[in-house]
């Protein structure tokens, strides 16, 4: 299955319908609203001059907010139509932010440098089939002394059907899910239908895949909230905070951790 052009073809959908809408607030943003949450700014501490690899950077926002606050940001992503928007942004808002259009276990072949911080975040590995190429992609990037931030919305987040009614798939390591996706999480009514290939990786399958590549795990934690609504049944229970609608507290929707390399 060639699942990189079917999922290609379903983000430069995506795209065009996120850049414009609400969720994205793209004319604030350009104003100077910051686009990352209190969760990774909190693992990201100071980066003024750190260099910072973005993998599946979508069009880039967190990118250039990475650039903002003084890092010599680099953001990669497989969609053309999002790394398209990605440079666009860049010049409307003047940073100096690169952005290169690849798969991301291919970008050995075209980027040769070493970085202070990998960093990745919020609906990302679900649509990569296997950590363990990913964690060495992670290795293979990193300086000695550098380090993978991560935030990723909680696995069992995904067990469930769209509507949190019922346990739909596997926790642990699936087959690939192969689904007709309508709408977006920006928009659901957005005149999109396409087909999406995506697979659920357990924790321990994130987390060993990292140790196994030569990574120390130096930090850990579960939230039991969403900085995005972005799911379906989710209350805001303060601001910038969003939970599932009575499942308000009976599990995690978001991990975070940190690998260094030594």
């Amino acid at each position: 299955m060639d699942y990189i052009n079917i999922n290609k073809k379903l983000w430069d959908e995506k795209t065009d319908i996120h850049f414009k809408s609400e969720f994205y607030d793209v004319d604030t943003f350009v104003k100077g609203k910051d686009s990352l949450n209190s969760i990774e700014l909190g693992l990201l501490g100071n980066i003024e001059g750190k260099s910072i690899l973005h993998l599946q950077c979508h069009f880039g926002q967190d990118t250039i907010s990475l650039a903002r606050h003084g890092a010599l940001a680099t953001g990669v992503d497989f969609s053309g139509k999002a790394i398209e928007k990605a440079r666009q942004l860049n010049k409307q808002v003047g940073t100096d932010t690169r952005f290169i259009q690849c798969d991301v276990y291919k970008l050995p072949e075209v980027l040769d440098e070493k970085f202070d911080i990998v960093y990745t975040s919020y609906g990302v590995i679900g649509w990569l089939p296997t950590m363990k190429k990913w964690a060495n992609l992670i290795e293979h990037f990193l300086k000695p002394g550098g380090q993978l931030v991560f935030v990723e919305f909680h696995p069992i987040v995904w067990m469930f059907s769209y509507d949190f009614k019922r346990v739909e798939f596997d926790y642990m390591e699936s087959e690939a899910i192969v689904e007709e996706l309508e709408g977006t999480y920006t928009n659901k009514d957005a005149p999109i239908k396409a087909k999406s290939v995506c697979w659920n990786h357990g924790l321990s399958t994130v987390i060993d895949s990292l140790i196994k590549a030569g990574l120390t795990l130096t930090h850990f934690k579960e939230y039991n909230y969403s900085p995005y609504d972005c799911l379906e049944n989710l209350v805001e229970v303060e601001k910038g905070k969003y939970k599932i609608k009575g499942l308000e507290n009976k599990f995690p929707l978001v991990y975070s951790l940190i690998a260094k390399k030594s």
